[in-house]
């Protein structure tokens, strides 16, 4: 493409500029140049016509006067180039002319002025020469400058617009092989040119770019996957229940244990749906979350409150154990109490019946932890690298248990409170969850 806006048509219209520019420049440089070098030729070989024609006066004057000696300088000066033009005037009146008056040249010249003494007499020499060959041989030069130059510019503009197109034929080519990746085929990469140059690093660029892009898209269909999935099941309980209560009269008993069932279903949406939104919203950064000086001592009190119900019906002992001192961290409080409550549930749902779950809060002076250790089966070490990624299930789960939403929560949580969060587990022996705030985010409470 040649279009008014390509790079093409730019850079080769810059280029002409350019070029116009250095050679109106290198034109003009060369003129003045060659004008001086020229005037200055005519004035060396004027001075030394002047001198010539003083040591010549000299000896004649002091031999001959009157006529013979204006014959002697007439004999001189046809000796000279024909252009030359000389004047000698004496102090007591006396000239001497060459040509003489009315023969002078009647074009343009360059004189040089000298003058001397001689029989007690002060004379002023004039010699001149015609300007005329410089002038035409300036013209001349002007000529061929002005008609050359737009001559090169139009052949340098066909070369640049040549030499444009085959340096940007890769660009092309990456543009035209950009245009057929779409959704349904972002495996496909582009070939990397092995240039070496700007042009193969845009390709890497663009080849990394379709990699991220193509992680994004199958998380995001794995995601919708897997929430619909999640979702499903809580709606047919809903739907099962509710086709099952009125398919026929029911006792008052029965239609409360059919609401309970469709109550429970429906806080068990509730709480995905809220989950799914602030993963959503975790995409975004930290906005909308403001950050306060809080207590995780209390937010652990909290959360150990909460759930102790639940750790009783399962049979499962709760210990809580802390350092001395308040633990105060940046952050927010409905997130981080979140997060805590998404590890204690999950570590109580793989706890075994009549097991511990352990719950420490440690202070340093460069950082705060927090550990919740459970008596659990553990998690297998194929499984340990992907145990936070949302709806993930290990393969022996598929059946009903699995790691579901809960610790993508706690782990987006902990991101942006600019924690690190960590797991260590053996097959058989538990697991143990840490949360580790750094120096900028914690301080001990005196």
């Amino acid at each position: 493409m040649f279009g008014a806006r390509s790079i093409r048509f730019r850079l080769t219209i810059w280029y002409a500029c350019v070029l116009a520019a250095a050679l109106g420049l290198f034109g003009g440089l060369i003129w003045f140049s060659l004008r001086q070098q020229l005037l200055n030729g005519l004035d060396q070989d004027l001075s030394a016509s002047a001198a010539r024609f003083q040591a010549y006066f000299l000896q004649q004057s002091a031999e001959e006067s009157g006529r013979h000696l204006k014959a002697e300088l007439d004999e001189f000066c046809q000796a000279l180039p024909a252009s030359t033009y000389l004047e000698l005037k004496g102090a007591s009146g006396s000239e001497f002319h060459y040509p003489e008056r009315g023969r002078e040249p009647q074009r343009e010249i360059r004189a040089v002025e000298s003058s001397f003494e001689t029989g007690g007499e002060r004379f002023e020499l004039t010699v001149g020469g015609s300007t005329e060959s410089i002038h035409r041989t300036l013209e001349l030069l002007r000529l061929l400058l002005i008609g050359l130059i737009p001559v090169i510019v139009a052949v340098a503009c066909v070369g640049g617009g040549w030499l444009s197109g085959r340096a940007l034929k890769p660009v092309d080519e990456i543009t035209s092989a950009a245009k057929i990746i779409g959704i349904e085929n972002l495996s496909q990469r582009l070939t990397v040119p092995a240039t070496g140059d700007e042009l193969q690093r845009l390709t890497e660029v663009w080849n990394a770019m379709l990699e991220r892009l193509e992680a994004a898209v199958t998380t995001l269909s794995q995601f919708a996957a897997d929430a619909s999935h999640e979702l499903r099941t809580p709606l047919a309980v809903i739907r099962t229940n509710a086709e099952i209560a009125l398919r026929r009269a029911r006792t008052p008993e029965s239609y409360r244990e059919s609401l309970a069932e469709i109550e429970a279903e429906a806080n068990r949406m509730t709480q995905l749906v809220e989950d799914l939104l602030f993963l959503a919203r975790n995409g975004s950064g930290p906005a909308g979350m403001p950050m306060e000086a809080v207590d995780l001592r209390a937010i652990v009190g909290d959360v150990i409150s909460e759930v102790r119900d639940l750790a009783g019906a399962r049979d499962i002992r709760l210990r809580y154990s802390y350092a001395g001192a308040d633990v105060v961290v940046s952050g927010n409080c409905a997130a981080l109490r979140r997060m805590l409550l998404a590890l204690v549930d999950n570590a109580l749902k793989y706890s075994e019946r009549g097991g511990e779950v352990s719950i420490e809060l440690q202070s340093f002076s460069e950082r705060a932890t927090l550990t919740i250790r459970d008596s659990g089966e553990g998690i297998a070490a194929a499984d340990l690298p992907h145990i936070f990624k949302r709806f993930y299930r290990a393969d022996k789960a598929r059946s009903g248990n699995g790691y579901g939403l809960g610790l993508s929560l706690a782990a987006a949580i902990a991101e942006l409170h600019g924690a690190t969060i960590g797991v260590e587990s053996t097959e058989g022996a538990g697991a143990v969850f840490t949360v580790d705030f750094p120096s900028r985010e914690a301080r001990i409470a005196a």
